[in-house]
C-alpha cells in the first residue's frame, strides 16, 4: 500500500511540474492549451522537450564513436607524413642530386589520386658527418644542403605531367621507419609454401597449407618440426 501511495505522489508531482515549467519554443497549443489552465501559448510537445533529451542516444553514440576513431586518425596522419618524406638516401650523399630512387619517389607522390598532396617533407641532412674539424660549421652546412635539396625537389616536380602544383617543402628530423630484415626476408622466402602457423613454446609443428599445385618444396614433406628455444625466464613446454 505504501508503495502505491508513493508512486501516486511522484506522478502528481511530475504532473504539476510539467504544467508549470516554461518551454524552449513558443508555439500555439491549440484549443484548450496544455495543462489545466489552457491558453498558455506552449504545446505539450514543447514541454516534453524541456524534460527529455530527444537526441538520446544518438548524440552520445557520436561522441563515443569519435573517441574511438580519433587515435586511428592520428595514426593515419603519421603514416601519411612519413610517406610524403624524402629521406637522406634519396639523394647522393652530401649533395642535392636526386638518386633514381628519389626520382621514382617523387613520381609516385605526383601521381597520387584524386590529387597530389602539395606538402612534401625532407629529412634533415645527416649525411654530412660531424667531425672535430667541422663542429662550428656542420650546422650551417646542413641547413644549406637542406635548402638546396628543397629547390631540387621543386625543380623536378615542375616536370611532372598535368596542371602545375605549388609544392611546399618542409624539413623534419623524424627517425627513418623500418622493419627487421630477417623477419621480412623469411616471410618473402616462405610465401611459396603458403600459410604457416601453429608455433608454440618448445617445439612447433608447422603445416603447409595451400602453396603450389606441386605440393611442398622438395625435401620438406608435408610437416616440418622447428625447435624454438625458450627465452630466459619463460616457462617450459
Amino acid at each position: 500500500m505504501n508503495r502505491f501511495f508513493r508512486a501516486a505522489g511522484i506522478a502528481a508531482l511530475l504532473a504539476g511540474g510539467l504544467g508549470s515549467v516554461g518551454c524552449a519554443h513558443k508555439s500555439g497549443c491549440g484549443a484548450g492549451g496544455c495543462g489545466a489552465g489552457g491558453g498558455s501559448g506552449v504545446s505539450c510537445d514543447d514541454r516534453y522537450r524541456n524534460w527529455v533529451d530527444i537526441s538520446w542516444p544518438d548524440r552520445y553514440n557520436y561522441a563515443a564513436r569519435q573517441a574511438v576513431v580519433a587515435p586511428f586518425a592520428q595514426q593515419a596522419a603519421n603514416g601519411h607524413f612519413l610517406d610524403q618524406t624524402l629521406w637522406n638516401f634519396y639523394f647522393e650523399p652530401g649533395t642535392d642530386r636526386l638518386t633514381p630512387g628519389g626520382m621514382e619517389k617523387l613520381d609516385a607522390l605526383a601521381r597520387e589520386t584524386p590529387a597530389p598532396d602539395p606538402r612534401i617533407y625532407i629529412q634533415a641532412a645527416h649525411d654530412i658527418p660531424v667531425t672535430m674539424e667541422n663542429l662550428d660549421k656542420v650546422a650551417a652546412a646542413r641547413n644549406d644542403l637542406n635548402g638546396r635539396r628543397a629547390v631540387a625537389i621543386k625543380r623536378y616536380l615542375a616536370t611532372e605531367f598535368g596542371p602545375p602544383v605549388e609544392y611546399e617543402v618542409y624539413v623534419h628530423d623524424a627517425p627513418v621507419p623500418g622493419i627487421n630484415a630477417l623477419f621480412a626476408g623469411n616471410a618473402f622466402r616462405g610465401q611459396a609454401a603458403g600459410y604457416r602457423g601453429g608455433l608454440t613454446a618448445g617445439a612447433a609443428n608447422i603445416t603447409s597449407v595451400g602453396g603450389g599445385a606441386s605440393g611442398p618444396p622438395p625435401g620438406t614433406g608435408g610437416n616440418t618440426t622447428v625447435n624454438v628455444a625458450n627465452p630466459p625466464g619463460a616457462p617450459g613446454p
